[in-house]
């Protein structure tokens, strides 16, 4: 596969502090955006969530909470729903999976790093924001390996840095990025691949 080849997609992880995290960095991403956005953010599955409105008041894209079966589109931000782990296929098919916990959590980074490399390969960006715990590291390392982009937001600077401590420390990293670095970055590298 050519490596100019444009990136495709976008897959944000976040746990303990994610919902600020979250709201600045999709807040920095033009009305334009070429590629979908999924977003992993643990939340308690007791609470009927309002993470997608919460978010959709920050941010210029469309936010809403991913459906089974339905396609990502260009320019949406899609959110795993509570308690579903999301995935990620060909042509960007969206599945929701109420399968096992991974590392305690549903839904899980992991999972949906995982599927995204297997997807887009080298067309993939994975980000992962503040969070405890190591969720999104075996995922990082699985787009890593395909090809892919991984960036974290540099734990010293983040609210919570056990997750992107563990990314980091796996050594799959490509920017560790002061978090509004972050949507900066993940613009210019879709905007270059695409131009």
């Amino acid at each position: 596969m050519d490596s100019g080849e444009p990136y495709g997609i976008v897959a944000i992880a976040a746990s303990a502090g994610g919902i600020t995290a979250l709201g600045r960095v999709l807040g920095g991403l033009p009305p334009d955006f070429p590629v979908p956005v999924l977003v992993v953010q643990h939340l308690d599955p007791r609470h009927k969530t309002i993470i997608a409105d919460v978010l959709g008041r920050r941010a210029k894209l469309p936010v809403r909470l991913a459906r089974d079966g339905e396609i990502a589109e260009p320019g949406a931000i899609y959110i795993a729903p509570p308690n579903h782990h999301l995935l990620v296929g060909a042509e960007g098919l969206l599945t929701l999976s109420s399968s096992e916990l991974v590392h305690f959590v549903r839904p899980s980074a992991d999972l949906l790093f995982e599927s995204v490399a297997g997807a887009y390969g080298p067309r993939a960006i994975a980000c992962v924001l503040t969070g405890t715990g190591s969720d999104g590291t075996m995922g990082a390392s699985a787009v890593k390996s395909r090809g892919g982009t991984v960036i974290a937001e540099d734990p010293e600077l983040a609210e919570f840095k056990g997750m992107p401590e563990a990314v980091v420390a796996a050594g799959t990293v490509d920017f560790i990025l002061p978090l509004d670095e972050i949507a900066a970055v993940i613009r210019g590298l879709v905007q270059a691949g695409s131009s």
